[in-house]
Order: C-alpha cells, then structure tokens, then sequence
C-alpha cells in the first residue's frame, strides 16, 4: 500500500488553555502506551510455541537389537544407522552390567516410551538400558538366578531364548524348564532361535545345512548357553527364566499355533516333529 504525505490547509493555531495541554499531555501518554502495547501483544502472541502433541515409541517383547535401532531412528526421523552407531559409541555410557561386553542386546527393554521434540538416540537408549537395569536388578531376580547356579545376565539370555522360543506366554515356564533340564544334563539346546539370530533371520523352516554353520550361537553344534542374548526379553520370559515350571521336559515342538507339545521321550518328539512336518506341507499346497 502507498501512502501520500498531505498538509492541512493554513488557518489560525487554537491556543490551549492549562487545562487542555494538561489532557492533551495525558492523551499523548495513553496513546503512546498503547502504540507500544499493540505490537508487543501481536509480537508476543505467535512467538508461543504450539503445545507438542505427545508421542510414544512401543518396543515389543522379543525385539532384537537392530530392530530396536531401526524404530528408533524412524521414531526420531534420524538417518539409518544412527541409533545403532550411538549405541556402539562408549559417549553414550549405557549402564550396561560388565557380564555383557559393552553389548546392549538384552537390556534395551521392551516397553513404550515418550518420544518429544528434545529426545535423542542416546537418550531413548539409556532409557531403555536404565529400565532393563531397574527390572533385572531386583532380590527376587538374583535369587532366580543363583538357584540355577547362573549369573543374572545369563539369566537374560535364558530369557532372551525363552521370549523367542515360546509360543503363548504360558508356554515360557515350560521352555524355560527344557532349558535347565538340558543344560543340567550337558545337552546341546538346539534351539532354532539361536541359529536365527546367527543368520539374521526369522523363521521355524532350519535345514539340515542351518545346524552346521560355524557360529558361537549354533547350539546345535555346541553345549551350553549362547554368549549373548538374542533378543530383548520382557517381564514374563524373565520370570519364566527364574521360576520355571515343573518338569522334565527335554523336547518340545510347536505343532500348529495354540499346540506346542512338551516331552522327555524322543520317540514321541519325533511323532510331533513328524506331526508339524505334514501341516507345513498341507499349509503349502493348499
């Protein structure tokens, strides 16, 4: 918009008397208070950050460590890879125990946590870190633990194996006994969860050719507990992994969803794997 400058015609300057300075001073006054209080209100008004809408980021029972890392980076809007490098980074300084190498798998612990215009990678990590800390550093767990003549953190990866193994949650006690009943024994687990995580997969289909690769997770091939968690237990693999059901389970197979059968006898563990085997098959043709 343009504006012309103007001059009022030339005519006689009224005096003012006392009194009319005295309101004019005092109009002037008002007038100019408000000049400066206008643009302070329209300055100050739009300048007000928008309330933040709240945001949460759900971790799931189970998850592994780089899906954990990948969600993350989603959540944040973060380039890929960027959880999992801070997460290497010893900056970050995760509370991690000594047992677990400096390695977070584990102990990123399952739950959904608030995520706002100020939250880091790191942040969100300790989080999770702390969390797992506060969950697996109870009496209770400990005791767990030594009753089984293992360590807490070994106790995470009986759960972390449990949390991948089992099919319904009331089926972790179970696998978990299998578990003990093996390692007490000098069994090999065999665990396909293990040979999963090896190969960076996710399947129930293991060959033959899958139980002999050269890895410290193929429990086929060796005895005794991987050397890290699989994946990222939550509370009730955890107390699965401490308070097991009773029994003497050595085998178990998850014939169809909802019926995993629980076994000592291996011939009858091979009538169920033989039972799985032909719904695999008829699942594929039809």
């Amino acid at each position: 918009m343009t504006y012309r400058s103007w001059q009022p015609e030339h005519r006689r300057r009224p005096r003012l008397t006392r009194r009319g300075k005295l309101v004019v001073l005092v109009g002037a006054v008002l007038a100019a208070a408000a000049a400066v209080a206008v643009p302070l209100l329209l300055i100050g008004g739009p300048e007000k950050p928008a309330p933040e809408k709240e945001r949460t980021l759900l971790i799931p029972e189970g998850w592994r460590g780089g899906e954990v890392y990948a969600a993350v980076d989603r959540s944040l809007g973060l380039a890929a890879g960027t959880a999992r490098k801070a997460a290497q980074t010893p900056a970050t300084n995760l509370a991690l125990p000594a047992a677990a190498g400096g390695n977070p798998e584990g102990y990123l612990f399952p739950a959904t946590y608030p995520v706002g215009r100020a939250t880091t990678a790191e942040g969100l990590l300790r989080y999770m870190v702390d969390t797992a800390g506060k969950r697996f550093g109870t009496a209770r767990i400990a005791e767990g633990a030594r009753s089984h003549g293992l360590s807490v953190h070994q106790t995470v990866i009986v759960a972390s194996i449990v949390e991948a193994e089992a099919d319904t949650a009331s089926d972790m006690g179970k696998v978990a006994r299998v578990v003990y009943n093996r390692l007490a024994r000098g069994m090999p687990l065999q665990m396909d969860s293990t040979i999963n995580y090896a190969l960076g997969r996710d399947t129930v289909d293991t060959s033959h050719s899958d139980t002999r690769i050269d890895s410290p997770y193929n429990t086929y091939e060796r005895t005794g507990l991987p050397p890290s968690p699989i994946g990222n237990p939550g509370d009730e693999a955890m107390a699965a992994a401490v308070a097991p059901a009773p029994g003497d389970w050595l085998y178990f197979v998850t014939v169809r969803p909802g019926d995993t059968r629980f076994t000592a006898n291996y011939a009858e563990h091979q009538a169920n794997v033989a039972e799985f085997n032909e719904q695999r098959r008829a699942g594929a043709s039809s």
